[in-house]
């Protein structure tokens, strides 16, 4: 589907339920309330579906937008969703749309509007709406959410000038990009320091510190008071190593439960990592759960990487 075919979908339906991931980032939220605000502005029924694991950092923004107790809807749209088991949990219904910037994002839903090249799912939701009606300064907010927290405020190697130029407009638009940029990227809670001083006082380095291994246990978060707030972009720590080529980081959510996050330089495909867990995600970036307690989960996380090296 293209961005215009996309857009007359958008228009030509109502009574839209918008779906998050698992684990829901910046990108996922921000733009699935920019859609939902802006599709309410177009005089239609929209409600974001109640994904539990928002944490506290983002509630104020999303939970405005909640779907009610009982409320029902007859279109439903994913946004940055990239497989069937990342949708929120809970929801197990049909789903018509998705608007993404996973390759594999569209292979769940009837209808699918992809470009792998985004660095962010804002910067097609942007070029989508944009197509409708210009964005207000709350939906340039909500996407610049989106594509700066996606690009690592523009610091990954997914940055494009495509992911400028949405900046660009964004402001334009009335986003607040000072404010934004100070509270998502030059602002930590004090716990989260004591969190970022474990983790790396206990990097795992391997390959000549090539490749890098983060590990979060529950342990650490009790100790250092840490909150899911707390826990964001925590997959940026391990790739900051120098000589860094891949990144893991193993968040231990419950016991015999880990997440993994994978970056890579493009040099091993993070997918393919990702895949031998059953998850996925993009060349330099992607994920999996696995079902073991995190340092073992790091070991066979490892093995694959080793058994990829180039």
């Amino acid at each position: 589907m293209t961005r215009q075919e996309c857009a007359e979908y958008l228009k030509s339906h109502d009574n839209y339920l918008i779906l998050t991931h698992v684990r829901p980032d910046g990108d996922t939220l921000g733009s699935a309330t920019a859609i939902c605000h802006f599709l309410r502005r177009l005089g239609k029924q929209a409600w974001l579906y109640p994904n539990p694991e928002v944490s506290n950092f983002y509630m104020e923004l999303v939970q405005p937008y909640f779907l009610p107790e009982n409320q029902s809807y007859d279109t439903v749209l994913a946004v940055d969703v990239a497989s069937a088991n990342m949708i929120a949990n809970g929801y197990e219904g049909k789903v018509d749309l998705s608007i993404d910037h996973h390759p594999d994002g569209g292979k769940f839903c009837t209808e699918a509007c992809i470009d792998a090249t985004k660095a962010a799912g804002g910067e097609l939701v942007l070029e989508v709406l944009e197509l409708l009606d210009t964005p207000d300064a709350f939906e340039a907010d909500c996407l610049y959410i989106a594509v700066s927290t996606d690009s690592g405020c523009f610091r990954f190697s997914n940055t494009t000038a495509d992911s400028f130029r949405a900046a660009a407009r964004l402001t334009d638009y009335g986003a607040h990009i000072a404010d934004l940029n100070k509270k998502l990227f030059r602002s930590k809670s004090r716990e989260r320091m004591l969190l970022e001083g474990m983790i790396c006082s206990s990097l795992l380095s391997y390959k000549d510190a090539r490749l890098n291994i983060a590990v979060v246990t529950l342990e650490m978060m009790r100790k250092s008071g840490a909150r899911e707030e707390d826990c964001m972009d925590m997959a940026d720590l391990a790739g900051m190593v120098v000589t860094n080529k891949v990144a893991i980081t193993v968040r231990e959510l419950k016991p015999n439960y880990s997440k993994i996050s994978i970056r890579t330089d493009g040099s091993i495909s993070s997918i393919t990592i990702a895949k031998a867990f059953g998850g996925g995600g993009h060349l330099m970036a992607s994920g999996c759960m696995i079902p073991m307690e995190p340092f073992a989960a790091a070991e066979a996380v490892r093995k694959v990487v080793e058994e990829l090296w180039p």
